[in-house]
């Protein structure tokens, strides 16, 4: 999507004579050549290391009886070794990409060996603990070879290991599940900033974010919701205030810090309109959703689009729903629609208002 707007763009600059056309085309040229763009090739070999890695596990799962248990377990080990070695000789000689594939498809080979072992000599455990041992696995394998691929892999393990059947209920008191999601994401976030695999750190937040929902679906209190709001407080201005100590190292991982804090703050503000269930309680929080929803159009709606859109979404929502519940029983259905369709254009004409002040202030910026 990117390449699409950055080439867009050249193609304007170029035809308003503000760019020669050779320079938009290098620079076009080297972007394509990042290895965060995206490549046809890159994607088929990564698409075929899973397909094979893919069938390996599908031979493992088989239960294949006449092949003998030792045969069995040299394979798979010889699997790994192979991909690991060939990969390491690939990456030190310039092969990114089969490289890439061939780490892919020794993690993923792991992952099949686990299962492997503990179906051939029936050892004690829970798929948890295994999903948890081939996660470890691939950020060990993703840090030793600076792989932004099995970085990658890791995140996705990540989500597969919280939703792994034997994980008893989470507890305050210190149920594994509760703190293992968050260090797993850690564990991501370091492993994207060692790595570069930039995208993966989406996996991580996102991780996070469901990390904090399952907290709160656990202990539907008031004061979680109002912990989670106020963490999330915390963290948007300690990514958005230029003013922040964070602030520089929240810019350096792009819009991303800032998007998915503010959205942990609206998902705590959307847990307190539940537990505040009466009229003037859910004015209150109605209010304040307002507030930030302003706030964080004033805060990052020149500089993050992301968060713009969030917090006009959720502004709409709220007056929406404001209307909904207080004039909307008194005005009847027609009269709902009515209010509800001249918000909606207001809303629509300040969204217009606002962006092109926004247009007009990154002109006057350079930006």
């Amino acid at each position: 999507m990117y390449r699409s707007w950055l080439e867009r763009d050249l193609k304007r600059w170029t035809t308003q004579g503000l760019l020669d056309g050779s320079v938009s085309d290098r620079l076009l040229e080297e972007y394509d050549s990042r290895e965060s763009a995206f490549s046809l090739g890159r994607t088929l070999i990564i698409i075929a290391a899973l397909l094979v890695a893919t069938a390996i596990l599908l031979l493992v799962a088989s239960n294949w009886e006449a092949i003998p248990r030792s045969l069995r377990l040299f394979g798979i080990v010889l699997v790994i070794w192979v991909a690991y070695g060939l990969g390491a000789v690939l990456q030190t000689r310039g092969f990114e990409r089969t490289a890439a594939a061939l780490l892919v498809v020794g993690t993923l080979a792991f992952g099949g060996a686990i299962s492997l072992v503990g179906q051939m000599y029936h050892l004690s455990g829970d798929a948890a603990q295994a999903m948890l041992v081939w996660f470890a696995g691939a950020v060990t394998a993703a840090a030793l070879f600076r792989s932004a691929a099995l970085t990658t892999v890791a995140g996705f393990l990540a989500f597969v290991v919280a939703g792994a059947d034997g994980w008893p209920a989470p507890s305050l008191a210190g149920g594994p599940l509760l703190w293992l999601m968050p260090l797993m994401a850690v564990a991501v976030i370091l492993l994207v900033r060692y790595t570069g695999a930039r995208r993966t750190r989406h996996l991580a937040y996102l991780l996070l974010v469901t990390w904090l929902a399952i907290v709160y679906g656990e202990y539907e209190w008031l004061s979680t919701a109002l912990a989670i709001a106020a963490g999330g407080a915390l963290a948007y201005l300690a990514a958005a205030l230029p003013q922040s100590p964070l602030h520089p190292l929240a810019r350096s991982a792009g819009a991303a810090p800032a998007f998915y804090a503010y959205l942990v703050l609206l998902l705590g503000l959307l847990a307190l309109h539940a537990e505040y269930d009466d009229a003037g309680g859910r004015l209150l929080i109605g209010i304040v959703t307002l507030a930030v929803s302003l706030a964080g159009i004033a805060f990052s709606g020149r500089d993050n689009g992301a968060v713009r859109y969030l917090a006009y979404l959720a502004f709409a929502l709220e007056v929406l729903y404001l209307a909904s519940a207080t004039v909307g029983s008194i005005l009847g259905t027609s009269g709902f629609f009515l209010m509800a369709g001249v918000v909606v254009a207001l809303i629509a004409w300040a969204v217009v208002v606002l962006e092109r002040r926004f247009a007009g202030g990154k002109r006057r910026t350079g930006a």
